[in-house]
């Protein structure tokens, strides 16, 4: 028998599954109700149930025809105008099926798209909007046009709490017959950081190697780094040792098999667990932080900018 991947297996199939976000799917659940919707807008980071939402609006209004109502699309995969004209119009001009009075368009990863391609989304949004709406999913609502924001309902979903993830991971593993400790279900809410997807797939990574899921079989197949490894790392640069706090990355980076972002993402999480820094050293750490990201997005060498920021970290007491 094939095995099935768990975020689809476990996906929720109705409003009243998605986990973490009450406020907004009471919301969502007023549109199902009334059986209709406008154009709507979801914003938030991967992974929080954006999807999730939109198709169980979709099963919720339309029954058995949802499918035949419903389309999803990705705009990552096509950026341009052509995607507009061809694909979204194609399926927005036909009549929706089984007496449903609209179909749903729902473009995923919408802030990919070019300001051309969503300025002629706009127009589609308008001349079609009788018989189709449009839910848009995105990271970043800065990144869609004003005139799109203006015709839609946004809704703003959050990173998940620890105990949102924690109660489902909880749930799944009880349903594959799996055993995970404490810890390990901690190192587990750690790593997800808010994603319910990266949750899952984690999980399901970590039962193909054994039934009873431990932190160490946790933080080995998402390759990450213990939180006290690094919070060490941390107060030894601190504390002015760079020589130590450079043997300590380097056994993180090349002994571990980190990346660079990994590293950046674990570093930035665990400065707001150190209880002596004050104000104006946090605001320096981030800044430093923060500059350090943006060379290494930019292609800048990661080796060299790893261990400028633990320098800056050994600096930071002795200059103030």
């Amino acid at each position: 028998m094939r095995e099935e991947i768990w975020v689809e297996k476990y996906r929720p199939m109705k409003l009243d599954d998605v986990f973490g976000q009450d406020e907004t799917v009471e919301r969502l659940k007023s549109y199902v109700t009334s059986k209709n919707l406008p154009h709507l807008l979801f914003t938030g980071p991967p992974g929080v149930g954006k999807t999730a939402s939109a198709v169980s609006i979709a099963r919720e209004l339309f029954g058995e025809f949802w499918n035949e109502n419903f389309t999803e699309l990705n705009a990552s995969d096509e950026r341009g105008i052509d995607i507009v004209r061809n694909k979204i119009k194609t399926f927005a001009k036909t009549a929706p099926i089984g007496g449903a009075s609209f179909k749903i368009i729902f473009l995923d990863e919408a802030d990919a798209l070019t300001n051309d391609a969503q300025s002629a989304l706009r127009r589609t949004m308008e001349k079609y909007s009788g018989n189709c709406r449009f839910i848009l999913s995105c990271n970043y609502s800065s990144k869609i046009i004003e005139p799109i924001q203006s015709r839609c309902a946004i809704y703003r979903f959050r990173s998940l709490t620890d105990d949102a993830i924690e109660k489902r991971v909880k749930y799944i593993a009880e349903q594959e017959n799996l055993t995970i400790t404490d810890d390990g279900l901690k190192a587990l809410v750690y790593v997800a950081g808010g994603d319910m997807r990266k949750a899952v797939n984690s999980l399901q990574a970590a039962a193909f190697i054994q039934k009873d899921i431990d932190e160490e079989t946790i933080y080995k197949i998402t390759a990450t780094a213990r939180p006290e490894d690094v919070l060490d790392l941390i107060q030894t640069a601190l504390a002015g040792e760079f020589k130590s706090a450079r043997e300590k990355l380097n056994a993180l980076v090349f002994e571990q098999g980190l990346s660079a972002d990994d590293v950046m993402n674990q570093v930035y999480r665990a400065l707001f667990k150190i209880d002596n820094l004050s104000d104006s050293e946090m605001i320096q750490l981030i800044d430093a932080v923060g500059e350090t990201d943006f060379r290494i997005t930019e292609g800048a060498n990661e080796k060299i900018q790893l261990e400028a920021l633990i320098a800056h970290f050994a600096l930071l007491r002795r200059n103030n």
